[in-house]
């Protein structure tokens, strides 16, 4: 639940700071977060974990940046920088990500784990650095480096 207090306790701050867009995107996580909950009750859980709280800022930081992409070819930076403001203040409640290094010997290691020796056996490879490395690693970014060194 940590992450939960630590939006509660920066939308606090932001609207005494009176800085409008970051109390906007706060607002929008805590909405965001609010219908995953919902969406979680049948399952018997009535707030979801960190671990997916992750997951979801991951899937709004990917959005927006999608957003971004489109933004900038309809020839629209007013909006483009809006999302990118929004980004900016979701990474700042994500884990910091591996670098190219770290992520490179993750790689390495869990190729090494599983014996992989081709790219029939990248499902096993992401599956090991899912496992161990979920919080801190790009899933979009390992895929391509595991294709890369299993092709």
């Amino acid at each position: 639940m940590a992450l939960r207090d630590d939006f509660m306790a920066e939308v606090k701050l932001s609207m005494k700071a009176g800085t409008a867009a970051r109390t906007s995107t706060l607002r929008m996580i805590m909405a965001k977060l609010k219908d995953a909950d919902i969406a979680a009750r049948p399952k018997g859980v009535d707030a979801i974990p960190d671990e997916e709280v992750i997951a979801m800022l991951r899937g709004m930081v990917k959005s927006r940046r999608e957003s971004v992409e489109l933004y900038v070819k309809g020839n629209r930076p007013e909006l483009a920088a809006k999302e990118e403001e929004e980004i900016a203040v979701i990474e700042g409640f994500l884990p910091k990500q591996m670098d190219e290094a770290a992520l490179s010997a993750a790689v390495d290691a869990a190729i090494a784990e599983t014996g992989a020796a081709s790219v029939k056996d990248m499902g096993k490879v992401m599956a090991v650095l899912k496992a161990k490395y979920a919080a801190t690693l790009d899933m979009a970014r390992a895929g391509a480096l595991v294709k890369t060194k299993l092709g």
